[in-house]
């Protein structure tokens, strides 16, 4: 077996824990690449410096970091259909499936004791813009630069679903249900329920909710700005793309899953509950 692990280390704490998981994998016997540009701050290690595309060479990806870091290491393992892990190293952390203080149960990896949760995610794609984005959270269409609120149409396989006068719409996957979408009021959906969420953000008006359509559904956000004003796509709070008056983005469910690995038993209520509890804190 070999592990690579792709640590943030722009995160306080990152570098402690990753050095802690490879002491661990040390313990086990477990091969595992870094990238090479990590070489003097793990010299100290039995890591393999690799340059180059690491995930390639691994059966398993291991992500050191907060939220961002794991859905970013998480589109990567995909494009070579390998499963990750990720550790926590940041706040919050829901993608995480291991806490610092639990880095013991990197031997369930060696056992086979662990399961694949498969996540579905969005294929993003629009007039103005070549090719297709792949997003694990959501994909977000709104202003950005400008004070006035964005004019969005929305459509649904090609029927009309809202008209909505506000800041923007987010168009999210399960997983990325407790992320911005929770945040904007946003209700909470089991990733088993594979489905596609709207969530319409600071809309002006007393009657706009959000909406979950199923799994297939293709829906198309236009920009009816009457002011000639763009709007801005962003997928999973990446840099934003701007999307002119009377242009589209459409959204569906994309071919391929993300795949993480879980090693502990908790449910999605328990790390629902463990996770915002320590929001409230």
């Amino acid at each position: 077996m070999k592990i690579a692990l792709i640590p943030n280390l722009t995160r306080d704490n990152a570098l402690d824990v990753s050095i802690n998981i490879c002491n661990e994998l040390d313990k086990l016997g477990i091969e595992y690449l870094i990238d090479k540009c990590y070489s003097e701050e793990f010299s100290r290690t039995n890591a393999v410096f690799i340059e180059g595309d690491i995930i390639k060479e691994c059966d398993i990806v291991v992500s050191v970091g907060g939220d961002g870091t794991i859905l970013s290491t998480a589109k990567k393992a995909v494009e070579h259909s390998k499963p990750i892990l990720g550790v926590n190293a940041g706040r919050v952390a829901f993608m995480a499936g291991l806490e610092p203080t639990e880095l013991h149960h990197l031997k369930c990896l060696i056992d086979g004791e662990y399961k694949i949760d498969k996540r579905m995610m969005l294929e993003v794609s629009g007039d103005n813009f070549e090719g297709s984005i792949i997003c694990i959270n959501d994909a977000f269409v709104g202003r950005a630069r400008h004070i006035n609120m964005a004019e969005l149409e929305v459509r649904c396989n090609g029927m009309l679903v809202n008209k909505y006068y506000a800041d923007g719409v987010i168009l999210s996957t399960p997983t990325g249900s407790t992320a911005y979408s929770l945040s904007a009021g946003g209700p909470v959906i089991d990733p088993e329920i594979e489905s596609l969420l709207l969530t319409p953000v600071c809309t002006h008006s007393l009657f706009s909710r959000a909406l979950i359509f199923k799994k297939d559904s293709e829906i198309e956000i236009f920009n009816r700005n009457r002011n000639s004003e763009e709007v801005f796509l962003s997928c999973d709070g990446n840099e934003s793309i701007v999307i002119p008056v009377n242009s589209k983005v459409s959204i569906k469910r994309a071919k391929k899953s993300a795949e993480f690995i879980r090693i502990k038993n908790d449910t999605f209520v328990d790390i629902l509950n463990t996770k915002l509890s320590q929001r409230r804190a």
